[in-house]
């Protein structure tokens, strides 16, 4: 009987080895497919693979339970609609998965929240980097602007600026040029909706990170209407000149062009030496000696948490004319480098994160070992297998959105009334578009090559 209850125990262990090398992979093995169709240009074939992963028929469509690695998916499906130009059906997923996705907050609890950013169960509600937030509603106006529905860009740039004011104040995140371009296309949707001074306000924040040769015109005409003034957008307004400008008989283009893919999530693997070597000025001395005994028992020599892979495409040159003549484009933000900047400052805490949960294990190992005896062999292969289950279950959470561009640039024009033709070129990406603009008309035209 002792016997067949260890051999079982040994089975039991072996099985769960074999469900950690088969299971390691989580998310970013369930989006392979969707980076494969994107790395070759294929938008479509991308869309039919995130279908396919959400089990759904049509891109209209949602998953009937709309929680986990479902949420993030649609928001990945949202980018690519809005890649090849079907706004509306972006519309609809960006919003639905905005409401079905929590943002992590890793300024209170932090030791809670690193765990969660590090291990999480793909069931529950996915945890969102602040960043990620901003740039849903950020990406969500360019659609409400590309319909000219000014009454949804206004909505969601108030939402956008509850979460700019949280990202300031509450995470002390202010320098983040993320800010930036949200801003830039929030102040636009005010400034075309007849609001001067709200439109100033934001090109103000905007101003602090990018929009100098774009905004310099728009500022210097609103600044003569407004009451709102600083010496930033003074400075801008400067940076345009005295040449009087003929508002009456002209319209403005506002080019949006996204490029490139950020760096997404990867399961990382390094032996526990290196782990411990990184965090040698965090980690508890008895935590420490745990780890080491651990790594000397042979059975796990390595520390599994997520890392970020290469990003693609950030030094891709996108390409807009209009009428045939060649615009200068203008970086608004460096979205991987900003991806890049916030996973350093928890890189750490998210390795010692991991190996806290490694010598959690071994902790539960000892006490089956002990609970049946220092010699037992049943003890010994019931703590294996404990440790086995749980190595199984602690799967490193590679949930991100990987289909954020990695770059962001914008160019506005003012031009004259009338018919006007737009061709915009990134990664493989081309959009022709032809415009009809009436006198004091405006457009907005993007292009995201996520490729």
């Amino acid at each position: 009987m002792r016997l067949s209850l260890a051999s079982r125990a040994l089975s039991f262990a072996i099985a769960c080895g074999s469900l950690w090398i088969s299971g390691c992979a989580g998310h970013e093995a369930r989006t392979a497919n969707l980076r494969t169709a994107l790395d070759v240009g294929d938008a479509k074939g991308a869309i039919a693979s995130l279908n396919q992963e959400l089990d759904v028929k049509s891109d209209k469509d949602l998953p009937s339970k709309l929680e986990g690695d479902n949420a993030l998916l649609v928001l990945d499906r949202a980018s690519v609609q809005q890649s090849i130009a079907a706004f509306d059906l972006s519309k609809h997923d960006f919003e639905a998965s905005d409401k079905a996705i929590d943002m992590l907050d890793l300024a209170h609890n932090a030791s809670d929240s690193i765990g969660k950013y590090v291990y999480s169960d793909s069931s529950g509600r996915y945890q969102a980097p602040p960043y990620e937030k901003l740039l849903i509603n950020t990406l969500n106006i360019v659609n409400y602007l590309e319909t000219h529905d000014l009454g949804g860009a206004l909505v969601e740039a108030r939402r956008l600026s509850v979460m700019q004011k949280y990202f300031r104040d509450s995470l002390g995140e202010g320098d983040n040029a993320i800010l930036g371009i949200g801003s830039l296309l929030a102040g636009f949707a005010f400034e075309k909706n007849g609001d001067t001074d709200e439109a100033l306000r934001y090109y103000d924040e905007a101003l602090r990170f990018s929009g100098k040769m774009s905004l310099a015109e728009p500022v210097r005409t609103l600044l003569a209407h407004g009451s709102y003034t600083s010496p930033r957008l003074k400075e801008a307004a400067a940076a345009a000149g005295d040449d009087k400008v003929d508002t009456e008989n002209t319209a403005e283009i506002l080019f949006v062009v996204g490029y490139g893919r950020v760096p997404h999530k990867i399961p990382e693997r390094i032996p526990i030496g290196l782990a411990l070597t990184l965090v040698a000025g965090d980690i508890s001395a008895g935590d420490r000696a745990m780890a080491l005994q651990l790594e000397a028992q042979g059975l796990v020599t390595w520390v599994n948490f997520p890392s970020l892979a290469p990003s693609r495409g950030e030094g891709a040159t996108p390409v807009c004319r209009l009428d045939g003549e060649f615009l200068q484009l203008e970086q608004a933000v460096d979205v991987a480098s900003e991806v890049r900047k916030e996973w350093q400052k928890i890189e750490g805490k998210v390795i010692l994160s991991a190996i806290t949960r490694l010598v959690a294990r071994f902790a539960v190992g000892q006490g089956i070992q002990a609970a049946a005896g220092k010699d037992s062999a049943l003890g010994l292969v019931g703590s294996l297998a404990a440790q086995a289950t749980l190595t199984a279950l602690d799967t490193p959470d590679t949930r991100s959105w990987e289909t954020l561009p990695a770059q962001i640039a914008v160019a506005r024009v003012r031009v004259p009334a009338g018919r006007h033709t737009v061709n915009l070129e990134s990664r493989g990406w081309t959009r022709r578009q032809e415009l009809d603009l009436k006198p004091k008309g405006w457009a907005v035209v993007s292009l995201w090559g996520l490729r």
